[in-house]
């Protein structure tokens, strides 16, 4: 089915067709008819399947139809999990809505908070939000719920799964009624504690499930290597040698400790890399995105803080440094390639630690991950060692008042002084 087909307003049509879009994806074909409809939408599909068009075309719809004028409160409101994801939206509404009257807003911590509220109190249409601050600007009385028509929940699984789902309830229950607005929900599952809130929360939602033959996107090609843990490295520099130059990396890895090391190692042997976890001030992670999606950077090691909502294109390999101790992350880390239609590749290395987890991944995904065990010619063994990290000095700690002890002369030995009176006078 062709966008064309769909009856959706002029502006929204060349906004679509600005972005490259022409055929809809099957959750689009599916779930944009009935948000479209007036319908609540509660949706399933995968990771990369365009789920983000399908609630943004319908949103713009919606408003363009119930024409009103910018104002201090906004009229449509998207929930996200992450920073990282609320970006993405937002640049994805830019592209979508190049030609639509709205002011899109993005609210998240980590960055100025007088100049967000600013811009609120200047006029929105959209706000795009993870949870925690939106409520905190609500109770400050910088905006109202009051006029709130659209509401979208998106990656609903992991707000879950991250603990924001107390918030979210608070901010269902400020909103108007059910009835008197439309509510959206997307995720990659619909998992009965899902389920539960789109049942108090939504009208009646129609359900939509898109179940591909497997639950990894079709054209990424995957290959798993059994490798001990000090041959991963070695491993990983072979292997990049052999593939293309041009290549935009995302490499994962479970600890920050873990991610900070590589990254180093990375550097040390000429590649250009970047390290992306949870501690990483927002102003910092937003420039290195920027520089990797600019491709000035080709090598991204993460955390799974980054496994969901990062739509960069052209990334040719996901490598899964450490296997992930979660079988969803699996899907979610590989889902960053092969996006709308594109060929990726995805690495993994299974090592003594983590080959427990690969029964459980396979078990989710269903189907056998290709294996194999590098032979020796895949191994570069003549890399760089990186320069070990200075640890800062930790401060010795005091409670108040309390003295620290002095510091005890060094001890003399046998027969050094010998003759000299001490300091006491004696002999």
């Amino acid at each position: 089915m062709k966008f064309t087909e769909l009856d959706i307003p002029e502006e929204v049509l060349r906004g679509v067709e600005s972005v490259g879009f022409t055929e809809l994806t099957p959750v689009q074909e599916e779930s944009i008819p009935l948000a479209l409809s007036g319908k609540d939408v509660a949706a399933q599909a995968q990771t990369g399947t365009g789920k983000t068009a399908a609630f943004l075309i319908s949103l713009f719809t919606h408003l363009l139809r119930n024409g009103k004028r910018t104002g201090s409160d906004p009229r449509a409101l998207i929930m996200a999990p992450t920073r990282e994801l609320v970006v993405q939206i937002v640049e994805d509404a830019k592209g979508l809505g190049e030609f639509c009257p709205f002011r899109v807003q993005a609210i998240f911590g980590g960055v100025d908070y007088e100049k967000q509220r600013q811009s609120l109190r200047e006029g929105v249409d959209v706000i795009v939000a993870t949870p925690g601050r939106l409520i905190d600007y609500a109770k400050q009385k910088v905006f109202s719920f009051g006029r709130v028509e659209v509401v979208v929940i998106d990656e609903a699984d992991r707000m879950f799964d991250m603990g924001f789902i107390k918030d979210l309830r608070y901010i269902l229950r400020k909103l108007p009624p059910f009835e008197k607005r439309q509510t959206m929900l997307f995720s990659a599952t619909l998992s009965p504690r899902v389920m539960e809130l789109a049942y108090e929360f939504m009208d009646l939602a129609e359900r939509v499930r898109i179940e591909p033959t497997q639950v990894t996107a079709e054209r990424i090609e995957q290959i798993l290597y059994h490798v001990s843990r000090r041959e991963k490295f070695p491993l990983l520099m072979g292997l990049l040698r052999r593939e293309q130059t041009e290549a935009r990396v995302l490499v994962f890895v479970n600890t920050k400790k873990e991610a900070e090391h590589l990254t180093d190692r990375l550097r040390a042997n000429e590649f250009k890399s970047a390290v992306i976890s949870g501690d990483i001030p927002q102003n910092k992670r937003m420039r290195i995105l920027d520089e990797f999606k600019a491709g000035r950077l080709n090598f991204l090691v993460a955390t799974d803080v980054a496994s969901r909502g990062l739509h960069i294109d052209a990334v040719t390999h996901v490598i899964n440094y450490d296997l992930p101790q979660d079988s969803e992350d699996y899907v979610h880390r590989i889902g960053r390639t092969a996006r709308a239609g594109a060929a990726g590749r995805a690495i993994s290395f299974a090592d003594e630690d983590t080959v427990f987890h690969l029964p459980d991944i396979e078990e989710f995904i269903g189907r056998k991950i290709p294996s194999a065990f590098p032979e020796e010619d895949d191994f570069f063994w003549n890399y760089k060692r990186s320069a070990p990290r200075k640890k800062a000095p930790v401060p010795e700690k005091t409670t108040a008042g309390e003295r620290r002890p002095k510091r005890r002369p060094p001890r003399r030995r046998k027969g050094q002084g010998e003759g000299k009176p001490d300091p006491a006078g004696k002999k």
